[in-house]
């Protein structure tokens, strides 16, 4: 969940304009809008967990303002709701917001329609954010760090511990899908993923191919705008309207949240070490086939928090799951997104299972994860994931 400040600001803002030129004209306001309120939580520097409730928050409003606009204009709706939200969550970029705003409201003729949207709009708003006023995420964080008395640790505090407190959209509890812990020290799955990341995933030489590489760095942006490409790649299609577009994105973000309180729970529940930390304690792990590197590190910056499970596939899954369960029986489209890490990239899979996979592959090419942690996140983000279909699919 690392950020890697002002090269990833630029990249982001390149980005930005290539996701704006590349909207087919047949992009409803809901995908539309999408797009502007990631762009606005990455340009407010929110980090990935806020900014991923943050996106839940204005998609479920959108998606409540929508059902709730009857006769009005649902550009109207659309456009108030993620005005309203985003300037509440994100008050550095109210400006940005309000132009965005305007711009939107400019071609929807004056009348009756567009005033009945805007209020469907501002009252979805209100009810959404009151629902959410209470559920953790402000709480103050109370971390402690594992040490003995006078000794020194690394003093950055990890990213938001106080996550698994936190209230979910849909999950019974944070703990409602955490797995049982990362494998034994003394066992061959653990020196089998110990030596993959230590062979696949170091900065100075690895194993990696060139492919593989392009695709760790790809996969090293973390903000939630990454997993957007791959829904809107079906909110897009021909066909579509505005209703089904917001409740998929309904369903995405609200699942995406929990699945990222639900991981943060394991997280700080095991503490388990990143290879960084294992492989240079390699002779301390009671095994013998896994052999200490002083100097190792890996691909790209460490994440400020436990290693297991791995959050991007947790994401990956959830998303994949309910992308796939949209698409039911119809033809795949072609599922494309681009990454704020590496200029004007995009990446295509041909179906969800292609693209769940490649995140945990990436993970571990990036040098962050074990083999075991992106296989139980998978499967975590699969039931999370199923868990959304039933609330938001489950009558048509």
């Amino acid at each position: 969940m690392n950020r890697s400040g002002g090269r990833q600001y630029v990249a982001a803002s390149l980005i930005s304009v290539l996701l704006a030129l590349s909207l087919p004209a047949s992009a409803d306001v809901v995908t539309e809008w999408n797009a502007k309120a990631a762009n606005i939580c990455f340009d407010g520097k929110l980090g990935t967990p806020v900014a991923n409730r943050a996106m839940a928050i204005v998609q479920t409003a959108v998606h409540e303002a929508v059902k709730g606009s009857g006769n009005a204009s649902p550009e109207a709706a659309v456009a108030a709701a993620n005005r309203s939200v985003l300037t509440a969550l994100v008050p550095s970029q109210k400006d940005a917001i309000e132009r965005d705003y305007q711009e939107a409201l400019a071609p929807i003729a004056d009348g009756n329609a567009k005033v009945a949207g805007i209020a469907a709009g501002e009252k979805a708003t209100a009810q959404v954010l009151e629902r959410r006023a209470g559920d953790g995420a402000a709480a103050a964080e109370s971390y402690r760090p594992a040490t003995a008395a006078g000794i020194y640790v690394p003093t950055t505090i990890p990213a938001v511990p106080q996550w698994p407190q936190r209230k979910t959209w849909m999950l019974e509890s944070p703990s409602q899908f955490r797995p049982g812990p990362p494998p034994a020290l003394d066992s061959e799955r653990w020196a089998r993923d110990y030596n993959e990341v230590k062979t696949l995933g170091a900065k100075n030489g690895s194993a990696r191919t060139s492919e593989q590489t392009e695709i760790a760095r790809f996969w090293e942006a973390t903000m939630p705008s990454i997993y957007y490409g791959v829904v809107r790649s079906v909110a897009e299609q021909p066909g579509r309207d505005v209703a089904r577009n917001a409740r998929l994105f309904a369903a995405v973000t609200q699942a995406m949240d929990d699945a990222i309180v639900a991981v943060f729970d394991a997280k700080y529940h095991y503490g388990f070490w990143r290879p960084i930390t294992a492989i240079r304690n390699g002779d301390r792990d009671r095994s013998d086939a896994t052999e200490r590197n002083a100097a190792w590190s890996p691909f790209i910056e460490t994440p400020m928090h436990p290693e297991y499970p791995c959050a991007h596939c947790i994401i990956a899954a959830t998303v994949g799951t309910i992308v796939q369960a949209e698409i039911g029986d119809s033809p795949t489209p072609t599922l494309t997104t681009s990454s704020d890490m590496v200029e004007g990239s995009m990446r295509s899979w041909k179906s969800t299972e292609e693209f769940i996979q490649e995140v945990s592959d990436a993970r571990i090419y990036d040098g962050v994860h074990y083999r075991n942690s992106a296989e139980v996140g998978t499967a975590m983000g699969r039931k999370i994931g199923a868990l959304a279909v039933e609330k938001h699919f489950g009558t048509q």
